[in-house]
């Protein structure tokens, strides 16, 4: 029975997914549907979340926008995703960064990798 539910998950899997992790800047491109017509959205944020396997893995991407914190769950291999961009990898030693929501200004950033 799995293999056969394997089977017709894999012709939803995207495959030109970049790789990121928690703590990574991202630019999600988005889908949205208005009326009739059809537009991408770009939603930026870092990413505080990863969490699946599979066709049903999800991401949650955190941005401030005017002073409030929103933060956005994407499914990763949903077709309202049109692209996924990482702007820069961050150095974070956990995998799910929740203590940025107590957090605002300069103390909310996560450092850079550097290159080694």
């Amino acid at each position: 029975m799995q293999d056969i539910i394997r089977s017709i998950e894999k012709e939803y899997l995207k495959q030109d997914l970049p790789n990121f992790s928690p703590g990574d800047s991202v630019k999600v491109h988005v889908k949205v549907v208005e009326g009739t017509r059809e537009r991408i959205q770009i939603f930026e944020g870092e990413v505080i979340k990863i969490r699946g396997a599979g066709l049903s893995r999800t991401f949650t991407v955190r941005r401030i926008s005017y002073g409030v914190a929103v933060e956005r769950t994407f499914l990763l291999h949903s077709p309202k995703i049109a692209k996924i961009e990482v702007t820069r990898k961050g150095k974070v030693r956990r995998a799910r960064l929740y203590y940025l929501r107590g957090l605002t200004g300069k103390k909310a950033r996560v450092k850079e990798k550097g290159r080694y």
